[in-house]
């Protein structure tokens, strides 16, 4: 018998249900996500921080729940776990929204931007948690662009889906086409073939260990401290531009329904602009590189943006004779090269550490931290805003973020306690 063979049929389709399965994942979150962002734009950024601070009060008292489970139950377990409870809740949803005119806009939709919240990061870092176990490192560097890039495909159509659903067939039906997708993601990440050697030894077991590990790792062990800070910064900067917009948006958007199809637009351009950088400059990095510069180059971008920002305001640059507010253009480039970039590099990275930072470590910072992030920045604002500090105040503290995120994202891609890339491919 000839092994090789079936060697590179298992890794073809390994590599195939993981592209579908992420496909799968982000179109689901994508069909919802001009919902929620419609209701942030009515509401206005000064909303935001009460949103967050219900979101990292929830994500404290997920996280201990996520590092019990990966504790005591194998990863087809959690997985199937994970992702049916959060199918259930979809399907549940259904007559709250068929209600939505006796239960108030305003409580529904406190209710929806948390749970969404908190569905995309969880389902989405143990997706990557799962390609971590997957994949070694080498391999990571080829593939995961391509993971993500399907993931982007999803981000393109989850919007397309809205927009071209929505007025049919309403609100309430757009979460069963989500949870129709979730399911199927589930189907093709537990159709994963299970004999392929990957970064995973222990045949997909329960990690065991302590339930708070995670929080613990994320500031005592170098790389997932980097990582930390990385995430803090980064966040900082995102959740500054997403604060912007809302506003933006508040003030030249009355109806909710054009407020939903500016958000659906804003989604398709930046996962169109993500969906492009995995085409060609990502690979071209991760495989030239490695992940440093493809961890680097989005943090040198970003400061470049927001000065612009502090030196111009918020008026409109001219990109192909169109005029566009720079804040959509900061947007755009700044979200689109963290999906496009910064996260396929981050992922490849942590094939490189032990698999409970893989798991507890990096659920830990991708979920409690981010939204921490999110509550610290939020207020901020808006005690900025409160003091008469302006857009160009706020672009020129962004700047610095940026600049400071670019020497700790070098020191996250050579952390001494990287383990050594593999050399099997």
């Amino acid at each position: 018998m000839n092994a090789r063979p079936h060697a590179a049929r298992s890794k073809g389709t390994t590599l195939a249900l993981s592209v579908i399965a992420f496909f799968l994942v982000l179109t689901s979150y994508y069909v919802l996500r001009p919902v929620r962002d419609q209701l942030v734009g009515a509401a206005g950024s000064s909303s935001l921080p009460m949103f967050y601070a219900i979101v990292f009060v929830v994500m404290l008292a997920l996280t201990p729940v996520f590092g019990w489970l990966v504790a005591r139950f194998p990863r087809k377990q959690m997985l199937l776990g994970s992702y049916l409870s959060f199918i259930v809740c979809l399907v549940a949803f259904v007559p709250a929204f068929a209600a939505q005119d006796r239960i108030g806009a305003v409580v529904l939709g406190r209710v929806f931007f948390v749970w969404v919240s908190v569905f995309n990061l969880f389902v989405v870092s143990l997706f990557w948690s799962v390609m971590a176990d997957v994949y070694r490192s080498i391999q990571a560097r080829l593939v995961f662009p391509f993971i993500a890039f399907g993931g982007m495909a999803g981000a393109l159509v989850g919007p397309l889906l809205t927009r071209s659903l929505v007025l049919r067939l309403g609100v309430p039906s757009m979460l069963v086409v989500s949870a129709a997708t979730l399911l199927l993601a589930l189907g093709a990440l537990l159709a994963l073939p299970t004999d392929q050697a990957g970064n995973d030894r222990s045949g997909g077991a329960p990690l065991g260990g302590s339930i708070l590990q995670g929080a613990k790792a994320a500031f005592s062990q170098p790389f997932l401290r980097y990582m930390t800070l990385l995430m803090l910064l980064s966040d900082g900067i995102a959740t500054m531009a997403y604060a912007l917009m809302a506003d933006y948006t508040k003030a030249h958007f009355a109806d909710n329904a054009a407020r939903t199809a500016f958000y659906a637009d804003l989604d398709l351009w930046i996962n169109g602009f993500g969906a492009l950088l995995q085409l060609t400059l990502t690979p071209l990095l991760m495989r030239g590189f490695g992940p440093l510069w493809a961890l680097v180059l989005p943090s040198v971008v970003n400061f470049g943006l927001l000065l612009m920002l502090t030196l111009h305001g918020p008026s409109d640059a001219v990109l192909f004779g169109v005029a566009v507010p720079l804040i959509v253009i900061v947007q755009v480039v700044t979200r689109g090269m963290t999906y496009g970039m910064t996260k396929p590099a981050s992922d490849a990275l942590y094939t490189r550490m032990p698999r409970e930072a893989r798991y507890k470590g990096k659920n830990f910072i991708e979920t409690a931290v981010w939204r921490f992030g999110d509550l610290l920045i939020t207020s901020g604002l808006n005690g900025l805003h409160a003091v008469g500090v302006g857009i160009a105040g706020i672009g020129l503290i962004g700047s610095a973020l940026a600049a400071v995120a670019t020497e700790v994202a070098r020191r996250a891609a050579t952390s001494p306690d990287l383990e050594p890339e593999s050399k099997d491919t």
